[in-house]
């Protein structure tokens, strides 16, 4: 978390609250899988809802080595909690990926709250021109 509101909460899940990630990027969801990038960008709880997480987010996903690297593909969306399978849209690109559109299909595989860890599995479908 980089902020947090200033007002009196009823929501459980810290509405309003501002997180930022710097994430590994890779081939597979296992810890040990090949590096190819890194996932930067920031999300918001943005559900007053107690029973519901939702947050609305933006996340640059840059290769770092293979056929794409030095390009990027950004994703900004909603997503929720009660969502098995979280469909985020792609809505542009940088480099080979200029101009990107298209959706992610994520799922959470892991999650360790104590820790403030969690491991997506991202389906993605790309269309660039």
């Amino acid at each position: 978390m980089i902020a947090h509101p200033n007002i009196i909460q009823t929501s459980s899940f810290g509405f309003g609250s501002l997180f930022a990630i710097d994430d590994p990027f890779t081939v597979g969801p296992e810890p040990t899988s090949t590096l190819i990038g890194n996932a930067q960008g920031l999300y918001v709880s943005s559900s007053q809802d107690h029973v519901v997480f939702t947050t609305v987010m933006y996340t640059n996903f840059a290769f770092t080595s293979g056929k794409f690297n030095g390009s990027s593909f950004s994703v900004f969306s909603r997503s929720s909690s009660l969502d098995a399978i979280h469909e985020l849209a792609i809505v542009g690109g940088r480099g080979a990926l200029r101009m990107a559109k298209g959706f992610d299909l994520t799922q959470i595989t892991f999650v360790n709250l104590t820790a403030c860890n969690a491991i997506l599995e991202c389906n993605v479908t790309l269309y660039h021109y």
